[in-house]
């Protein structure tokens, strides 16, 4: 039976190997790689030049003597025996190709260059290399040809061997040199990337040690102001506001369960009575007592839902409303007087904002001595106070809508909503503090008529989702509630 090919398990070529390795060795073999290569080739091109640079001195000297040679002979002034003081090797040819003069110590029978040789150099004027050793002088030599006067030829030389003997030194120096410096690269780039991921390393301990017991930690932010500063930073506001809205679920549970235990206990303990003493129980009060304590659960549950929802920051439906219309049938229900221009038009959605209208009136209707007002009007772009800002007035308490800045909220006017009672009103530094949950002020701390707290919560959260501000403001007497909602758009209404 044939044996099955070994399978190839992700992760387990080269590439996986790479990417198992940790970030501070891949940064290091990374840096060590581009800086190998970049010692190659910067030793690859020092060398190249380093070797340019010497052979064209050389050069530079031997065409020095050649040429001063050759004005020499061309002045008839030259001797039979040449001298130079740099070891340069010098022939003079006559138009036979037989030597005339040379330098002492210098072949007398041989040129150094073969007559092809020769023609070529003269034509091109380049430099050429010779093998030496025929003529007793070890290594190459670097040799210039030039004419004089009278078919006469000169030629220059000089030996090779320093220049090579340089380039050799300088390529083992750099063949050890290159290596043990790249290996001080690498562990200095060791080092260095270790200190620069110990901030990282520091965070990931520290997130490690928040639990949900402790829920206050912050994260270690380290002193230098770089990109790991700043994700400390972040990372530590982030940690705020999870421990804030933490605290916020705790505090609505907690509050929550203390609403819900009252009409619980209510409707425990009416059964139990009814129950014990079946024989003396008026069957339809105690009936209606369960009712009002589970239409108060059913109210509770209702605006636990609605905040919940608000709080999911669900997209609120854009579409025009008629809030005039929404308006009238809250004067209608709740009895109290009117004062609303009709065709005002707003973008939203219609339950929301009729519980808006339902809570504040409800509100205003429960603290009033004998009268409600209710107002609505429109105002032009460019008057009243901006969407965004706090509304005018000592004493007022405003609330912000987080999409105020919309576009086309600027250019646009604004509905203005406003319900007024006549009732003893709220204390100018309790206005602000009315809009948290489940929170009731002394005249308003019975359950039973005063509800839950959470009416002004949910007005709050419902017109700031609406890109609208609402505040309290004193009406001497009494209270004033305003809403402000930015106008629908035009076009979209009639579309």
């Amino acid at each position: 039976m044939e044996a099955e090919p070994p399978r190839h398990t992700p992760g387990s070529g080269p590439a996986g190997w790479w990417r198992r390795r940790s970030l501070r060795f891949r940064l290091t073999a990374t840096a060590s790689a581009v800086l190998a290569l970049a010692l190659a080739v910067s030793a690859y091109v020092f060398v190249g030049v380093l070797g340019r640079a010497l052979a064209g001195t050389i050069d530079d000297e031997v065409y020095q003597r050649a040429r001063e040679v050759v004005a020499l002979a061309d002045a008839g002034r030259l001797g039979d025996r040449i001298v130079t003081t740099d070891n340069t090797i010098v022939q003079v040819l006559d138009a036979s190709g037989r030597i005339v003069n040379a330098t002492p110590g210098t072949d007398r029978l041989v040129p150094l260059l073969g007559a092809d040789r020769r023609e070529g150099a003269v034509r091109s004027g380049r430099p050429v290399f010779l093998d030496g050793r025929p003529y007793g002088i070890p290594g190459p030599l670097r040799a210039r040809v030039l004419s004089a006067d009278a078919g006469r030829t000169v030629i220059a030389a000089r030996s090779f061997k320093e220049v090579q003997g340089s380039l050799t030194t300088t390529g083992h120096v750099l063949i050890v040199g290159t290596p043990l410096l790249l290996v001080l690269l690498a562990a200095a780039s060791w080092l260095v990337i270790g200190r620069t991921l110990r901030p990282i390393a520091l965070l990931r301990r520290g997130a490690a040690e928040i639990s949900g017991t402790a829920r206050t930690r912050r994260l270690p932010v380290p002193e230098s102001r770089d990109e790991v500063h700043s994700l400390a930073t972040t990372l530590n506001d982030m940690l705020a506001r999870l421990e804030a809205a933490d605290a916020r679920q705790r505090a609505l549970i907690s509050d929550a369960s203390h609403e819900l235990r009252s009409p619980l206990a209510s409707i425990r303990l009416q059964l139990e009575v009814a129950l014990s003493h079946p024989e003396g129980q008026d069957w339809r009060e105690t009936a209606e007592g369960v009712l009002e304590d589970t239409m108060r659960l059913s109210r509770l549950a209702e605006d636990l839902l609605a905040l919940a929802r608000l709080d999911e920051g669900r997209t609120v439906r854009r579409e025009p409303v008629d809030l005039a219309a929404l308006a009238e049938r809250a004067v209608e229900r709740h009895g109290v007087t009117g004062d609303i221009a009709p065709g005002v038009t707003v973008d939203g959605d219609a339950l929301d904002l009729g519980r808006v209208l339902t809570n504040l009136v409800a509100n205003a209707v429960r603290h009033a001595t004998s009268t409600v007002v209710v107002a609505l009007r429109a105002e032009p772009p460019g008057t009243g106070a901006p969407l965004s800002g706090t509304a005018p007035g000592k004493g007022t308490a405003s609330v912000a809508g987080g999409g105020a800045t919309r576009a086309g909220v600027a250019e646009g006017g604004v509905a203005v909503l406003t319900v007024t009672d006549d009732g003893p009103g709220i204390p100018a530094e309790d206005r602000e503090r009315v809009f948290d949950r489940f929170t009731r002020l002394d005249s308003a701390r019975s359950r039973d008529e005063g509800g839950a707290g959470l009416g002004l919560a949910i007005v709050r959260d419902t017109v700031r989702a609406h890109g609208g501000t609402v505040h309290l403001e004193d009406a001497a007497p009494g209270l004033r509630a305003v809403v402000r909602l930015p106008l629908a758009d035009p076009e979209t209404s009639r579309g």
